[in-house]
Parts: structure tokens; C-alpha cells; sequence
């Protein structure tokens, strides 16, 4: 059992009325909670470093979620725990429970096991797979409980600190199903999530439908058994005409076959043949419109190959298993959530710009919960990429702008 402490008694209650950030800053608490995030951005980025070296590939997020863990225990949050999805949660209590307000990262990343995750220093440079994507918005989590508790800030509302798996490839944002449909269900009233680096505000979810379509025939020698139907020749019609989609510019609606294989030997017909492929819009209804084209085109390229050798040497069928399924959402640009966020910009003297992406706030704002992503600060390059690297100068402002939307929303 880990032992739980109580907040300082004497922490400064936040004024129930409303306030703009830009007045929030006057607060001396609020103040105080500023100064220490600057002051603290050089141990932000050191943890920052130190997550980032404890791989967490693809649904083997564990280790480093145990850490997390372990640090939401230091920084004396109540009711630590990990769900059933391995959600790493945490709770900043308010004067009251509600509103209640979830802020995220994500534990994952794309890298597979045994990637090489030590992380090198060049200068203000940090180099290593996921140092940006998320270890940044990890360590700014962190870091925005750090200096609420430096500046003895009490918010009207309750905090919940999560630090959430599945959000990377196959991993089907299965860490914010599990949040919002089992552990915290119906009760998250706001949700922000912090995933990558500079400065920008995510209020539009783009949606995917992501499938492995396998192609099966009776398969035999390429000489012997010639005129015999063929897997993979009817995946390649399939993705011939896959690659003739015509697809609306806006809503930005895409397609990409991102994988192929089978096959035994050059000399044999394949028995199997497989392709991984994924469908993206943030319209939901132009989704679905190409999520059924790509049905039709599957069933007429099988056709197509089965017609090919009238000699009824054998059938090609086709199955499509659906992999990942991510919900599109969109925060309106005149939300609340979105107001906030860009006045804390103007109050930080931060040009925000909105974009459109797909994150875990997916989720949220596929239910109508105002839901929001923001990058972390600091300037990133090579993002899923083995360059992957992090630009530290000026990482402060990405720190001191979670903290001050994280008051600004606790209420």
C-alpha cells in the first residue's frame, strides 16, 4: 500500500468567479505556481530524458507506466492507481469534485522492443526515439503537478492526471475507450491531453477505419498447377483500385495501403496474401463513404481474379478484419475549452493556431465532452522516426501554458 498525504493546509483558495487568464496571472498563487514551472523546466527536461529511456513499445507500456506511478505517488496525488487498460490515474483534489478535469499523455510509442531509446545530448538537442512523442507531454504533466503544488494553488475544481496507454498505431486509443466508457465513465467534464511538441491547439479529431484484409486460395507449383487462381493477384487488382479512390480535399478524406506479404516461394502459386490499410477523415459520414467503397472494391478485384480463370481451377475469397477503429470528433472553434485555451495564449503572449489530428482526445470529443490536445513546447523533428529529436530552447513557454490552461479549465 502506497501512503497517501494530504495537500499543504495552507493552500491558497483560487475565487469562485470568473477570471481570464490574463487575470488568473495577478493571483499570487497562480504567480508563485508560474515562477516555479520556469524555474523547474531544467528537471522537467532531465525526467523528460529519464522516461523516455525506459522503452514502452506497442501494448508493453507497463514499465514505464510503473514509474509513473511511482512519481504520481511523490507528488502526493490521492487514489494513484492503474486500470484495468493500464491507464496510469491520479487525483488533484479541488474545493469540489466537479467539474472535473482530465489531463493526459500518453505512455507509448511507436518504436517495437529492443529499439535503442538511450537518449543523447547535443547541446540543447535531445536525441532518441519518442523524446518528443510523448515523453515531453509526460514530463509536462509532471511538471504541471510540481508547481501547483510549489505554488500552493487550490483549484474550485478536481484535477485527474492520466498517463494513458494505446494511443500510438494498433493501439486503437484503447487507454481513452477504457477511461471514458468504464473507468471514469460519466464523470469527465473537461479533457485535455498534451502529445508532442511547439504550440499548437488540437479541437478536430480526425477519424480512421484501419483493416488487415486477408486473400486466400487452394495455392499450388507456378508451373504445374499455372491457371490456378491467385491471392496475391487479386490483392494487387484490389489495390489498384483502392489507388483509383477519388477523395474530397475538404473534409480531408485519405487512404493508404501501409503493408503487404505473403507468398511461400517465387515458384509457388500463394495459398495467402495479406495487406494492412488505413482509411482517415475528420467528417465521419465521408468516413463511411469510403469505408464502403473499399468493401466494394475488395469484392469486385475477387471477382475479377475468379473470372480470370474460366478453367475453375479453384476460388480466391477475401476477409477484412477491422484493427483499428479511431472515433472523429470536433471541439467547435467557439467552445469554452477553445476560448480558454487561446486566451491563456494572448495572456503568455503565445500565437496559437488551431489543427486538425488524431489524438486521444478522439474520444472525448466524439461523446461531446470539450476536449482539446496541445503540444508541449519546445521544437520537435523526426516525429515515429529513429532521428526523432527535441529542441529545448524556449521548452519553458510549453510548460508555463499547460499549467496556466490547467487552472484556467479547474473551474
Amino acid at each position: 500500500m502506497y501512503r497517501l498525504v494530504p495537500f499543504l493546509l495552507c493552500a491558497v483558495a483560487l475565487p469562485l468567479a470568473a477570471q481570464s487568464p490574463a487575470e488568473l496571472m495577478d493571483d499570487p498563487a497562480v504567480k508563485a505556481a508560474l515562477d516555479a514551472a520556469r524555474r523547474n523546466e531544467p528537471e522537467t527536461l532531465a525526467q523528460q530524458a529519464r522516461l523516455c529511456e525506459i522503452p514502452a513499445p506497442p501494448f508493453k507500456e507497463q514499465t514505464r507506466g510503473l514509474e509513473v506511478k511511482r512519481l504520481f505517488e511523490a507528488l502526493r496525488l490521492k487514489d494513484v492507481r492503474i486500470d484495468p487498460a493500464g491507464n496510469v490515474i491520479g487525483v488533484r483534489p479541488g474545493k469540489a469534485a466537479r467539474p472535473n478535469l482530465v489531463f493526459s499523455a500518453h505512455l507509448d510509442t511507436v518504436f517495437p522492443e529492443g529499439t535503442d531509446v538511450h537518449v543523447k545530448h547535443e547541446g540543447d538537442v535531445m536525441k532518441a526515439p519518442g523524446i518528443g512523442d510523448d515523453c515531453r507531454g509526460l514530463a509536462v504533466l509532471l511538471a504541471i503537478i510540481r508547481a501547483l503544488d510549489e505554488g500552493h494553488v487550490e483549484t474550485p475544481g478536481t484535477i485527474t492526471f492520466v498517463a494513458d496507454v494505446g494511443e500510438e498505431g494498433l493501439g486503437d486509443l484503447r487507454g481513452m475507450k477504457q477511461l471514458f466508457f468504464e473507468t471514469l465513465k460519466g464523470g469527465i467534464d473537461k479533457f485535455v491531453s498534451i502529445d508532442g511538441t511547439g504550440l499548437g491547439i488540437t479541437n478536430t479529431g480526425v477519424g480512421s477505419n484501419r483493416y488487415r484484409v486477408t486473400f486466400r486460395g487452394p495455392g499450388g507449383h507456378s508451373y504445374g498447377a499455372f491457371g490456378l487462381v491467385n491471392p496475391i493477384q487479386a490483392m494487387g487488382r484490389a489495390i489498384a483500385r483502392i489507388d483509383a479512390f477519388q477523395v474530397p480535399a475538404q473534409p480531408k478524406t485519405t487512404f493508404n495501403v501501409g503493408r503487404v506479404g505473403g507468398g511461400t516461394s517465387v515458384n509457388a502459386i500463394p495459398f495467402e496474401a495479406w495487406m494492412e490499410v488505413d482509411m482517415r477523415s475528420s467528417d465521419p459520414a465521408s468516413l463511411k463513404e469510403l469505408d464502403t467503397r473499399f468493401h466494394a472494391a475488395l469484392n469486385e478485384a475477387v471477382a475479377e481474379e475468379n473470372a480470370r480463370w474460366k478453367g475453375g481451377k479453384g476460388t480466391v475469397t477475401v476477409a477484412a478484419e477491422l484493427v483499428g477503429m479511431r472515433p472523429a470528433g470536433r471541439t467547435p472553434r467557439d467552445s469554452a475549452i477553445v476560448q480558454t485555451a487561446f486566451a491563456v495564449g494572448r495572456a503568455l503572449h503565445i500565437a496559437d493556431a488551431l489543427r486538425e489530428g488524431s489524438t486521444d482526445a478522439n474520444v472525448p470529443m466524439n461523446l461531446g465532452i470539450p476536449a482539446i490536445t496541445i503540444s508541449g513546447g519546445g521544437m520537435g523533428t523526426g516525429a515515429h522516426a529513429l532521428t526523432e529529436a527535441f529542441d529545448a530552447r524556449d521548452s519553458w513557454r510549453g510548460t508555463e501554458r499547460a499549467l496556466l490552461l490547467a487552472i484556467a479549465l479547474a473551474r
